[in-house]
């Protein structure tokens, strides 16, 4: 790793760390199948959903952070608390839902731009 490192930053430049090579060889083989691949996530959800390792736990964080437009913080305090599991386990899903979305509310276009701007 640490040669092919080497030479992939000296063909192609910045970027080939071996601990970026070693993440994207884990991408490859968590999700072989490019086009199953979500463009509204970005590369630190996919770093954070290549270590969950039960593959229904996986889709289901992938599927739940698209609708509900998790940031990435929310994705890993989703993972962290077994967010999955818990529902799994649950009588009342509705409950840990809306528990979720109560900790968790899906963001809104006035949560991203916060101070309007006037321009002329």
């Amino acid at each position: 790793m640490k040669e092919l490192s080497k030479q992939m930053t000296q063909d192609f430049g910045k970027g080939f760390t071996v601990a970026n090579l070693k993440n994207m060889r884990q991408f490859y083989l968590t999700f072989p199948n490019g086009y199953a691949l979500r463009s509204e996530l970005s590369w630190t959800h996919y770093r954070l959903l290549m270590r969950v390792e039960n593959e229904n736990a996986r889709e289901f964080y992938m599927q739940e952070a698209v609708k509900s437009q998790w940031s990435t913080r929310q994705l890993e305090r989703q993972i962290n608390s077994f967010f999955y599991e818990r529902l799994l386990s649950s009588k009342n899903k509705e409950q840990v839902e809306a528990e979720i979305q109560t900790l968790e509310p899906a963001k809104k276009p006035e949560d991203v731009i916060r101070d309007p701007y006037g321009f002329r």
